[in-house]
């Protein structure tokens, strides 16, 4: 008779130790505050705690974690902004306070990151075609939010601009994007207020 033996050796699945999560969020403000150049893989693997080989099979190499991490930027922000917009039905005083929470976090910015998306802009646009349409439509979905939150005001009857609200959304997408360039050199509070103080009065 046929006798059929179970080996006790078998391959065991390979078990993460570790948060992928919490691993592209830590790679996230390491890429943001050196930028892609001057962030090596050396750097990745001890700012993120975890090996070679676990980073290249989670994540792949260098620029997939670069452009991941840049996504979960970018998604956390369209997302926190969705979130302050529907959370704030008075328009003025909701623009006025997203400006205000910027101002404050460009001045309180110690490491001066600035923006993420703007860093990314400056070191790698226009060599990588790939992000530009990524930062491309980037802006279009920020300007699409300022714009139909603009929208709602002028339907409901808060606002009593005749400005066109596309080119306004515009406007204020810039100046909030301006706000995280200015943290980056030495933010003076009194001027960034009387600059965004100076774009809202266009609201009526």
């Amino acid at each position: 008779m046929e006798t059929f033996y179970v080996s006790t050796f078998f391959i065991m699945p390979r078990v993460k130790l570790f948060d992928e999560q919490e691993v592209l969020t830590k790679a996230m403000n390491l890429f943001w505050k050196q930028g892609y150049s001057a962030t090596s893989v050396q750097d990745l693997v001890s700012h993120l705690g975890i090996n070679r080989a676990s980073l290249y099979d989670t994540f792949g190499d260098k620029e997939q974690l670069f452009k991941k991490s840049f996504a979960l930027y970018r998604k956390s922000n369209i997302e926190g902004l969705i979130h302050f917009f529907e959370s704030r039905p008075n328009i003025k005083s909701g623009l006025s306070e997203l400006f205000d929470i910027a101002i404050q976090d460009a001045i309180l910015d110690k490491e001066a990151k600035g923006c993420f998306v703007v860093n990314t802009t400056t070191e790698l646009i226009p060599n990588d075609e790939s992000l530009m349409k990524i930062i491309e439509d980037n802006k279009r979905n920020f300007e699409n939010l300022f714009y139909e939150y603009l929208k709602k005001g002028k339907e409901n009857g808060q606002l009593k601009t005749n400005q066109d609200l596309k080119s306004l959304a515009s406007l204020l997408f810039m100046l909030y994007a301006g706000i995280k360039v200015v943290s980056k050199v030495n933010p003076v509070e009194k001027e960034l207020k009387g600059s965004i103080d100076l774009a809202l009065s266009l609201l009526g």
